[in-house]
């Protein structure tokens, strides 16, 4: 398949990238519909459920790091493939797991390891080998629009599968969309990469990375991606429950849920368009700011379904906004050599964020009652990302010979 050609075509790795996001990033966007049907069920508290959906977090981030660098060496196809098994393995297992660790192992690493396989690093590293610098932040958007209408799409199927099959089965039928992972593989299928071919690369991994973790604009970045991790998570695990306890019927979860996911598409989108033509930087600036005003003003306002659904909607916005800046921004420093192995990094940060996010949900109402205290502390780390992304240099890094980046000087 196009053999002949050095790229895929735009809209071939667009297609197939933006398919696989949405199925990949539809799945687990509905986890917290299960949260209660499965600590029900199994007696557990809702920690044992959130502890599961933290190691899957912290899974996805470490795993995510060795999938963007086996991708970068070897081709994305690969590692998607892998990914989409683990993934069929992992539902199947969270729907047939009968004690706390098992569930762990299925729905924590399992699923984690087959997250990074098939998610924005891996995909986002074929469109910055086949896309041009000109287009490639409006590239990262279309994707990351695509993974939103895949959230859009799946909460409400998810809901309805578990409302017509019983939570086990959903799961089981979930494993089965997963498949559908492989053969999209074969259409992100490189020439380069084709036939076992190996890329030559100007930088070893430890010279990208050395050069990376020396540079204090990929710090500031990576800082700010753990915050963006902790806010989502939490609000997407968590809210469900939240909202029952407050007197409010599964359904206005259900329904605030997709219209995060409808508004991230206009928000990445637009996200991705806008970094084109403004500072990513202050894109992402704003981005965190305007996630504090928003939670603190869903906690002052009284809660009723249509504060629920405008919170959901602002939220939507900026839901996933950050990532095509975020990534179009690591590669404009370092180039596109080691774009899966360095944005997985970045990515690892938002997961520990996540981690955090979701676990302290769960620990802080398991001890209090209440989510107050989290949702706090998600006001203040918004606006600590704000600050800490306005002094990022966007420029590309000077090389000197020896693999050394001094040239262009740290952030401020």
């Amino acid at each position: 398949m196009h053999s002949a050609a050095k790229t895929l075509s735009i809209t071939q790795v667009l297609a197939c990238g933006a398919a696989i996001v949405t199925l990949s990033m539809g799945i687990r966007h509905g986890f917290g519909l299960w949260l209660q049907p499965i600590t029900q069920a199994q007696g557990w508290t809702r920690e044992t459920f959130a502890f599961a959906i933290a190691i899957q977090n912290i899974a996805w981030g470490t795993a995510g790091i060795f999938a963007g660098m086996v991708a970068d060496r070897f081709g994305a196809f690969r590692v998607i493939i892998a990914g989409a098994l683990f993934y069929a393995a992992g539902l199947f297992g969270m729907a047939h797991a009968a004690t706390p660790l098992t569930f762990a192992l299925s729905t924590g690493v399992l699923i984690g390891i087959a997250q990074a396989g098939t998610t924005y690093a891996v995909v986002y590293g074929v469109i910055g080998r086949n896309v041009s610098a000109e287009r490639r932040s409006w590239a990262m958007g279309i994707t990351a629009a695509a993974g939103s209408f895949g959230q859009f799409l799946m909460v409400p199927t998810e809901g309805f599968l578990i409302s017509q099959f019983g939570w086990q089965q959903a799961l089981v039928l979930l494993g089965g969309a997963a498949l559908l992972m492989v053969p999209l593989a074969w259409g992100l299928r490189e020439p380069a990469f084709a036939d076992g071919g190996v890329v030559h690369r100007e930088q070893s991994i430890a010279q990208a990375l050395r050069e990376a973790f020396k540079y204090p604009s990929f710090r500031l970045l990576m800082a700010g991606y753990f915050v963006c991790g902790f806010q989502v998570v939490f609000i997407g695990v968590h809210m469900p429950s939240y909202l029952k306890d407050k007197g409010l019927s599964p359904q206005v979860a259900s329904y605030a849920l997709a219209l995060i996911g409808l508004f991230n598409v206009f928000g990445t989108y637009a996200a991705g368009v806008l970094g084109q033509k403004l500072a990513k930087r202050k894109i992402l600036a704003f981005i965190y700011l305007a996630r504090a005003v928003a939670i603190t003003v869903f906690l002052l306002a009284p809660l009723t379904p249509v504060s629920v659904y405008i919170f959901a909607s602002v939220m939507g916005l900026l839901w996933l906004s950050t990532v095509p800046p975020t990534n179009a921004i690591v590669a404009q420093i370092f180039g596109v050599a080691h774009l899966s192995m360095l944005g997985g990094f970045v990515f690892f940060s938002h997961q520990i964020g996540s981690f955090m996010g979701v676990w302290l949900g769960g620990v802080l109402y398991d001890k209090t009652g209440s989510y107050d205290i989290v949702w706090y502390i998600a006001i203040a780390l918004g606006i600590f990302a704000a600050l800490i992304n306005l002094p990022v240099k966007e420029t590309a890094i000077v090389r000197h010979p020896r693999g050394g980046h001094h040239g262009v000087a740290g952030a401020a």
